[in-house]
């Protein structure tokens, strides 16, 4: 996925911060020395020189020479950059020597970086570091609302154990266990396939099955993988888009919230139907599901609801949105919650 610029700037401004930690620390260090070793600031100001009038001598040197008096100042020039050079590793060596006699490290005044691959710049040549990278994920989970959840809720953590395999759907003719199995390789594939088919997931049956588990799991493999992922419960989102819609937050906060919102690589909106349902929320619900479909960007959401209540519950062209565009997965079973609670009872 591609970064917006809010992003950029966000991750760009962590590694200035570090860079002028980076700075002060060396500060701070060199500053130590200079106290205990009053001869070291004299040595830094000669390599400094030294390597100064070093600089300007290869200058000299790189000039094509086309005369004799021209090749005679080339030699010259040699011999005062070779001097340099000596004076350069003396003065080195005795700035060592004064370091170590202090108990200071070797490399206590080497640059300190957090990186040092990329020098806290976030950038080997024109590539982004590794740590760039961590710090898009540490961005993305922050901004999913969910980074504290996805250390449990994720495809590892996920057992089918808790879907027995015994008594077919009378709907269906599968089994729990057969349904959950189904709603497990969607969602692998879900994510496995998400940056070349764009798809919506939809995730119905009754409470403690495991729906908001499931979506947590692919939120989890999507994040890892740099792609924008934000959680909602239903609740939370109508609220934001109420205190939006109705002047209870500024123009550019709004703005930030719609662009998160229809822009994000996934949405998740967890619970829906548990909401208070009105004709606000009916319409927010379809500005954000036609938006999205629009801009061919996933949205996951969840319901206890049956097909037939959320039909009834929301628009006609809400329930069409949704049929005609969402992979439809139900789960069943037994509510997963009690049975762990049962489970630890009996333990």
């Amino acid at each position: 996925m591609g970064l917006t610029n809010t992003q950029y700037d966000t991750i760009m401004r962590d590694y200035q911060r570090q860079q002028a930690r980076d700075h002060d620390e060396h500060a701070r260090r060199q500053a130590a020395v200079y106290e205990k070793i009053p001869e070291f600031a004299q040595i830094d100001a000669q390599i400094a020189s030294a390597s100064t009038a070093c600089a300007r001598r290869m200058l000299l040197d790189g000039d094509v020479a086309s005369s004799a008096s021209e090749k005679n100042a080339t030699g010259k020039n040699s011999r005062v950059l070779c001097q340099l050079r000596q004076t350069i590793d003396q003065l080195s060596g005795r700035r060592a020597s004064l370091l170590q006699e202090a108990g200071f490290p070797a490399d206590y005044l080497e640059p300190v970086y957090r990186c040092p691959d990329c020098r806290d710049t976030g950038y080997i040549g024109n590539e982004k570091c590794h740590c760039f990278r961590q710090a898009i994920i540490d961005l993305l989970y922050m901004q999913s609302n969910l980074r504290e959840t996805l250390k449990s809720e994720n495809f590892s953590a996920f057992s089918l154990d808790y879907y027995p395999d015994l008594v077919p759907d009378a709907l269906t003719g599968l089994t729990a266990r057969q349904t959950a199995e189904h709603a497990l390789k969607t969602s692998l594939n879900f994510v496995r396939n998400f940056d070349h088919a764009f798809e919506n997931l939809f995730l119905y049956g009754d409470t403690g099955l495991g729906k908001t588990f499931l979506s947590h799991c692919i939120a989890k493999e999507l994040i890892e993988s740099t792609h924008s992922v934000i959680y909602f419960s239903a609740f939370r989102l109508f609220e934001l888009f109420a205190d939006s819609t109705f002047g209870r937050t500024d123009s550019a906060s709004q703005q930030e919230l719609e662009q998160h919102i229809f822009e994000c690589d996934l949405l998740i909106i967890d619970d829906l139907g548990t909401e208070l349902v009105n004709s606000f929320v009916s319409s927010q619900l379809f500005l954000v599901l036609n938006e999205r479909i629009l801009r061919r960007k996933s949205t996951l959401i969840s319901t206890n609801l049956s097909l037939g209540t959320f039909a009834d519950t929301y628009s006609e062209r809400i329930f069409s949105r949704i049929s005609s565009t969402y992979t439809m997965l139900r789960l069943i079973g037994d509510d997963i919650r009690i049975q762990k609670k049962l489970s630890a009872g009996r333990g």
